[in-house]
């Protein structure tokens, strides 16, 4: 299998602050938005390998954030494909913005049929 990468990119602004989503009380690049970035260019990896009736959830991230980024500072995040075990997928993630990095770990997804997944989460 051919391990591929996936590079996603935003610009921090009013929305994505820590002050915005509740994180913190600072106007910089909100560690869970770092997060979702991550995931973002994780998901959009392997989209194109599971099919229209797959879809990938998150699973598992483990990751620092070491740098603060300003607002109007772009960020990057790109998802490595590193590990293919069945049904899950496992990444290295980094976010970068214009200075550097400013975060890294791992983050696994599962593959999952998406009729069967919302049937299941929304079950009564």
């Amino acid at each position: 299998m051919n391990m591929k990468k996936y590079t996603v990119e935003t610009v921090v602004d009013e929305e994505n602050t820590a002050l915005a989503v509740g994180s913190g009380d600072m106007e910089v690049f909100a560690t869970p938005m770092m997060i979702a970035l991550m995931e973002n260019a994780a998901a959009a990896c392997i989209a194109d390998e599971l099919g229209e009736e797959n879809t990938s959830v998150g699973t598992m991230i483990s990751v620092s954030h070491v740098s603060a980024t300003p607002m109007g500072m772009k960020v990057k995040a790109t998802a490595e494909l590193v590990g293919i075990e069945g049904r899950k997928y496992d990444f290295k993630v980094i976010a970068e913005d214009e200075r550097g990095l400013i975060g890294e770990g791992t983050h696994s997804r599962v593959s999952v049929n998406r009729e069967k997944f919302y049937n299941k989460t929304y079950q009564k």
